[in-house]
């Protein structure tokens, strides 16, 4: 019983350590919390699972549809998100620190409310991409969904990470958040590092 909670609680954690990652990233460099995040992630998975019916026919089942549908979602959902920042934020980034909140607050209720006009207002289920077994280890039961779960999000941390610190976008990305007036003055783009930061 302990080991089969702490597994459910491991996939729960990597999924929330990878929604926080976003929230982390936009906020370290323009200490705004974007509360229009969730709503992006939850497009993404719109996208995901529009994709989840269409796929099939393009990849095939399987991994290959599986990595495909990935990653179309994840950059659908930061195309979404650089144009949130592009046309909600940046234009009230140098107004002041109220202003880019409440246009945060705002594109949250929009993309709320065009979800349930314009998809569902219920809950969908999403398909099975690829089989899905059962595991006994020591007592518990882990389900290939949980293994997919867990080693993507490592995956996707890790290489969040080599980016962020071995990379000269990821360099420049620290560089806005330490100062972002002084990263400028060096040549740094602000705009562009900022616009990809909401893509990551």
């Amino acid at each position: 019983m302990l080991i089969q909670q702490l597994v459910n609680g491991l996939t729960l954690g990597a999924i929330y350590s990878l929604i926080a990652l976003g929230y982390t990233l936009v906020y370290g460099i323009l200490a705004m919390i974007n509360f229009a995040h969730s709503e992006v992630l939850m497009l993404g998975a719109f996208i995901a699972l529009g994709l989840a019916a269409a796929l099939p026919a393009i990849f095939g089942t399987g991994v290959v549809g599986l990595v495909g549908m990935f990653i179309i979602s994840m950059a659908g959902a930061g195309i979404i998100n650089m144009i949130v920042e592009r046309f909600a934020y940046r234009p009230l980034r140098h107004i002041s620190r109220l202003a880019p909140l409440i246009s945060a607050i705002g594109v949250s209720i929009i993309l709320q409310n065009g979800v349930f006009l314009w998809v569902s207002t219920q809950s969908l289920s999403f398909p099975e991409p690829v089989s899905i077994g059962q595991i006994p280890v020591f007592g518990a039961t882990i389900s290939t969904l949980q293994i997919i779960i867990l080693a993507s999000a490592l995956l996707l941390m890790g290489l969040l990470h080599f980016f962020v610190e071995h990379t000269k976008l990821g360099k420049a990305m620290r560089a806005c958040s330490d100062d972002i007036q002084t990263a400028g003055l060096m040549g740094i783009n602000s705009d562009y590092i900022i616009a990809l930061t909401f893509f990551v």
